[in-house]
């Protein structure tokens, strides 16, 4: 009896996992075929502004960003580009066709915008394609293709070449190859935890991490392309491949390292409290801030939230999502204290008259600062190597000293 159980249960894994596999496959399709049957709408609104159906820069646009999308799940640039270019063919025959038809009959007399109404459609297919391609598609799904993909305009040639194209798709074997090949370091990063990473400007970085991302990169003759994350986020942006690594003054937790690889340690530190420096006579312990009437500031999402959670029991926790203001609501007395890294507490003491450490030189955890990575042993190897370098030559180092240097108060 057991052996028949154990049959008829493999038997049962084997009949779903095809069905399973063409299901999404046949998503894909479907997906393909209606950015394909946009095209019309396309012609219409080129035909009533009488614009031409090839725009090239346009073309190297689409080439580009759907490069970047299909990074995403490991596509290699040179394939990509390729089943990209077929679609790209393929939609032109289609605006061909329907401007032909339009010549020998009556043309629109109205249609959609294609900036306003079309275009985000097209850009929503795409990332929708982009992820449903993370698995290789097998030729006997051809025929299925060629039934889900049959739109007025589109001959039989570019739907071939479009699902060639498709077959033809390659993978990177490790994302240290993905990265070279590329040119590009996808870098994950919050933009609210100074000294690591801070933006003031949206799209521009500073911070310590900021400066060794890029050395990273010139080790790899890469360019650094940040991503914008947050920490409630960062778990599922790296599940996502939203970005290759992620670096933002990163604790080494448990639960991180569930999701992905974690870098040597490159920073060590610990949680102390910041307070007004009017304040530091009736707050010098974690049980003066364990009080009922003390207000307890804590950015959502991160380690700071998760030990005010576990050792703060009567004090009120207030919810502030602006870590680059935080700051500020102590100084102003909407808040009493807030728990973080002992680094950012002497870095915003520096900065600002007014805010002072409740527990100089003591910190209430052990914590580590590291780069999350994608769960890929070879980039991690590669990353440790870098880290240990830069450690011994002291980059790091002068690093840290500048960048706190940078903010200490006149």
């Amino acid at each position: 009896m057991p052996a028949l159980l154990y049959a008829t249960s493999l038997l049962l894994i084997l009949m779903s996992t095809p069905v399973a596999a063409a299901g999404e496959e046949a998503l894909l399709f479907e997906r393909i075929s209606a950015r394909l049957g946009l095209m019309k709408a396309v012609a219409a609104d080129k035909w009533l502004g009488d614009r031409p159906i090839e725009d090239l820069q346009r073309e190297a646009d689409v080439l580009h960003k759907s490069a970047y999308a299909g990074l995403r799940v490991g596509i290699t640039i040179d394939s990509n580009n390729r089943f990209y270019q077929a679609q790209i063919s393929a939609a032109k025959s289609i605006q061909h066709y329907w401007f032909n038809h339009w010549r020998e009959h009556s043309g629109p007399d109205k249609g959609d915008s294609l900036v306003e109404v079309i275009r985000p459609k097209l850009i929503s297919l795409g990332e929708s394609i982009a992820t449903l391609l993370k698995n290789p598609v097998a030729e006997a799904q051809r025929q299925l293709f060629l039934a889900k993909t049959t739109i007025e305009g589109l001959d039989r040639q570019h739907q071939e070449a479009i699902f060639d194209r498709l077959l033809a798709l390659q993978y990177y074997p490790d994302r240290l190859t993905q990265i070279r090949d590329s040119g590009m370091l996808r870098v994950g990063t919050t933009g609210d935890y100074a000294p690591f990473s801070e933006s003031r400007v949206a799209g521009q970085y500073n911070g310590i991490d900021i400066d060794l991302i890029h050395d990273l990169a010139n080790t790899l003759e890469v360019e650094v392309v940040l991503v914008a994350t947050s920490w409630p986020s960062l778990l599922s942006d790296l599940s996502n491949n939203a970005f290759d690594i992620a670096m933002s003054g990163i604790s080494r937790t448990l639960q991180r390292q569930q999701h992905g690889f974690l870098s040597k340690p490159y920073h060590t530190g610990g949680k102390t409290p910041i307070i007004r420096c009017s304040d530091q006579a009736r707050i010098k312990s974690l049980s003066d801030i364990d009080q009922k009437g003390v207000r307890i500031i804590v950015n959502p999402g991160g380690t700071n939230e998760r030990y005010v959670d576990a050792h703060i029991k009567l004090a009120e926790k207030v919810l502030f999502a602006d870590n680059r203001t935080i700051f500020e609501e102590i100084v102003q007395g909407r808040a009493d204290v807030m728990i973080t890294d002992a680094i950012e507490v002497t870095l915003q003491t520096n900065r600002q008259q007014g805010l002072c450490p409740a527990m100089p030189g003591k910190t209430l955890t052990y914590q580590e600062k590291a780069i999350l990575l994608q769960q890929d042993p070879i980039l991690l190897n590669y990353v440790n190597l870098w880290l240990d370098l830069r450690l011994a030559d002291g980059t790091v180092q002068r690093t840290f000293a500048n960048h706190l240097q940078a903010n200490q108060q006149p």
